[in-house]
């Protein structure tokens, strides 16, 4: 799976959610996702590709 394609649906998953979020920004360069949420939390989620180790 292309890392482009799994941030769309991590973005499409988060917005969908049951959760409280006030506001998404989405920082392509860093590949990160900043969340807002309606209770003033903030958190910040990166998405990289790993290497495979072939150890599942």
């Amino acid at each position: 799976m292309e890392l482009n394609y799994f941030k769309d649906q991590l973005f499409d998953l988060l917005n969908e959610s049951e959760l409280d979020l006030a506001e998404i920004e989405s920082d392509e360069r860093a590949n990160t996702f900043t969340v807002y949420i309606t209770d003033g939390s903030k958190f910040e989620l990166e998405c990289r590709a790993v290497p495979d180790d072939h150890s599942r």
